[in-house]
């Protein structure tokens, strides 16, 4: 299986990370981004969440905080737009795309998957692709009540160490969510491991992404 590094020296990766709502980021892609920023020291993240009440933003500041950590510089941003409305004031979310244009240039974006059956998510994924045309964008995919996860083609070996790390942070900062069914320490390892299976991953464990574009270096 052909294997892209960006462990390179003196790589500092600048992330930006687009989740809908306050849990999205960490769910899709959080151990991805523990792994990127202990292995590439001085990088830096944007990281936006779209949507979130009083309470969900108190949690979703404090969890992004954990998760960037290791950011040398980190820049969290939690907007207020109407949850579940997302195509009906897509002129308003596209606006603040724009903005995000000119603010931050990133080397790798994370975002919903295209084919995800929520709205919200499915015009973030858009509007990403929408408004970055050079960049390496994942998508990343979130495990629900719909079944819409599909074949990724791209995989990021975790640690069990990172995968613990990862899920704890999650439980931890969420407590809102915790009477939810799909909200569980099972269900966040049964996806790490089937995607640990498929990627034939050395620790077990694995994210997957849908990368739809990229290109070699010269």
């Amino acid at each position: 299986m052909l294997k892209l590094n960006f462990d390179l020296p003196n790589q500092k990766l600048r992330l930006l990370c687009l989740g809908a709502h306050s849990d999205d980021i960490e769910i899709g892609c959080g151990g991805t981004i523990l792994r990127l920023l202990s292995e590439n020291k001085g990088s830096s993240a944007y990281w936006v969440v779209f949507a979130a009440n009083a309470e969900r933003r108190a949690e979703a500041e404090k969890s992004a905080h954990l998760f960037l950590g290791e950011a040398a510089r980190k820049e969290i941003i939690i907007k207020e737009f109407r949850e579940s409305y997302f195509p009906y004031i897509g002129a308003e979310i596209k606006e603040y795309f724009e903005f995000l244009k000119q603010e931050f240039e990133p080397d790798i974006i994370f975002t919903h998957y295209r084919h995800d059956l929520h709205q919200d998510h499915r015009m973030l994924s858009e509007l990403t692709w929408n408004t970055f045309r050079d960049h390496l964008i994942l998508e990343y995919e979130i495990m629900k009540y719909d079944g819409d996860i599909g074949t990724p083609n791209f995989f990021v070996s975790l640690s069990g160490l990172l995968c613990q790390k990862k899920i704890e942070n999650i439980l931890n900062c969420f407590k809102s969510q915790s009477s939810r069914q799909w909200f569980s320490e099972d269900v966040f390892y049964s996806l790490l491991r089937l995607r640990g299976v498929e990627s034939n991953s050395p620790s077990k464990f694995a994210e997957a992404f849908y990368c739809r574009k990229i290109t070699l270096a010269k």
